[in-house]
């Protein structure tokens, strides 16, 4: 128990312990992602092709399957200083409240304005269009945190931002939509009639709230049909999960300095950039025959990709205008329930972590949004951080996890990923209070149909 004492509530790292490259851990992955498609052609995407949408820097990391460390930029070393390295902590409390032999411990990522961990591949992705000599990006965001953290982003390089917000995040989170353009960007509710993809969608689909699948869409058009502009994704795409193993890479430096060895590594998912981020040294390790970890993937049961979906080619986009990408999807026309408060609402999951669950490399459950706000007022109350929703889910399965040790005396140690705070998502937290929360999971037949309908790809 003494050596127990010497654990810090906090383990903090010194500036310079801060990773200076990237980790790809595509480089080690013996069956790689499968390329992106032309969706006209179905012939893999060129770099020339990507590079009308996305910046060129971008354009080759996200190619990238070979380069293991790719270094990272001063001038984005020195925004991550404004607020990294992150927080590795102790929940001792949690653990006492549970009564858990369990060790649990969690990176925080909102120590910044955004609240999350968007903010690690958002300047990264501002800082290559901004020297790439371009005027401005366009993006989507669902609950919101992506494109807070882009916002502050652009602002800080003088860019200009356009954000497609999910319709009914734009109405139920009115106050991190001011963030937003309190930093400069204009924010504009998806589906909407300002372009021609979202006039398709409002048309097929009357009083849609919309789904990132259709914010993507829009945005997309945007930057297409507006010179100096490139489109940026905030999750699924590799370079995301490349810019975001920063998480990771601090998370092991840290728990290395204590000895410590994770048993259980949990992280929520729904495109899939916190958990691929979290998880990316510790899989490295895994794929080399180094060490062995037991990796879980936690997403919603009204929206869950993983655990119900189909592993196949998929378009990114509900407008169906983007690359296909090989990857676990409900379809790219999949609208999660209105109902459904609690974020990850996107239709498909990243390649990366497709092909390494697909390999059986990592598991994934699914969770009730009423258990997940449970277990987020629970760690609220006893560890002082109102956590985001999205968090929440890997809350509740460390929770349940820890509970489990309980039951037999093994003391495991527990990592998870907490991305960020729940400040903004307060119309969730007052539904849930107010027994106005319900549990939507889409059925069979339901899935079935939307399955039916995936580009059939020879």
């Amino acid at each position: 128990m003494a050596e127990e004492k010497k654990i810090p509530y906090k383990i903090y790292l010194e500036e310079e312990e801060m990773p200076k490259a990237w980790y790809n851990v595509r480089a080690d992955m013996k069956n790689k992602p499968a390329p992106l498609l032309n969706p006209g052609t179905h012939q893999p995407m060129t770099a020339e092709e990507l590079g009308g949408v996305f910046c060129a820097d971008l354009v080759a990391q996200e190619l990238d399957n070979d380069t293991p460390y790719i270094d990272i930029p001063d001038e984005i070393r020195s925004f991550y200083k404004m607020y990294r390295p992150s927080p590795l902590v102790r929940a001792y409390c949690l653990e006492e409240k549970l009564q858990t032999p369990a060790k649990i411990y969690y990176k925080f990522e909102g120590n910044n304005t955004s609240g999350s961990h968007k903010l690690n591949s958002a300047i990264a992705q501002a800082y290559y269009a901004k020297k790439q000599g371009l005027k401005g990006v366009t993006t989507e965001t669902g609950a919101g945190q992506w494109g807070t953290a882009l916002s502050m982003a652009c602002s800080y390089l003088d860019l200009d931002c356009k954000v497609f917000m999910v319709k009914v995040s734009y109405e139920q989170k009115p106050f991190r939509r001011e963030v937003m353009r309190t930093y400069g960007a204009s924010v504009t509710p998806s589906p909407s009639m300002t372009t021609e993809i979202g006039k398709k969608i409002n048309a097929e689909h009357p009083g849609t709230t919309g789904s990132l699948g259709c914010a993507i869409s829009e945005a997309v058009e945007v930057a297409v049909s507006n010179p100096g502009y490139r489109y940026v994704l905030g999750s699924v795409l590799n370079q995301v999960l490349l810019h975001q193993s920063v998480i990771g890479l601090e998370t092991k430096t840290a728990l290395d300095k204590y000895g410590i060895k994770p048993d259980i590594i949990i992280g929520c998912a729904g495109g899939g950039s916190n958990l691929g981020g979290l998880i990316s040294p510790f899989m490295g390790e895994k794929l080399r025959g180094e060490a062995d970890y037991r990796i879980i993937a936690v997403e919603p049961a009204s929206c869950p990709s993983f655990t119900r979906g189909v592993y196949a080619y998929d378009f990114a986009d509900t407008g169906m205008v983007c690359p296909l990408a090989k990857m676990y999807t409900l379809g790219s026309d999949f609208i999660p329930s209105a109902n459904h408060a609690g974020g990850l609402r996107y239709h498909g999951m990243s390649p990366i972590l497709s092909q390494l669950y697909d390999d059986g490399l990592m598991e994934a459950v699914s969770v009730e949004q009423t258990k997940v706000f449970e277990a987020a007022e629970q760690f609220a109350r006893v560890e002082g951080i109102l956590p985001a929703p999205e968090s929440s889910h890997a809350i509740r399965v460390a929770i349940d996890e820890a509970l489990k040790c309980k039951e037999t005396g093994e003391e495991k140690t527990i990592v998870f990923g907490l991305t960020g705070t729940g400040y903004f998502d307060m119309v969730a937290y007052e539904k849930f209070h107010e027994g106005q929360m319900e549990d939507y999971i889409p059925t069979d037949e339901e899935l079935a149909a939307y399955a039916a309908k995936l580009p059939k790809i020879d």
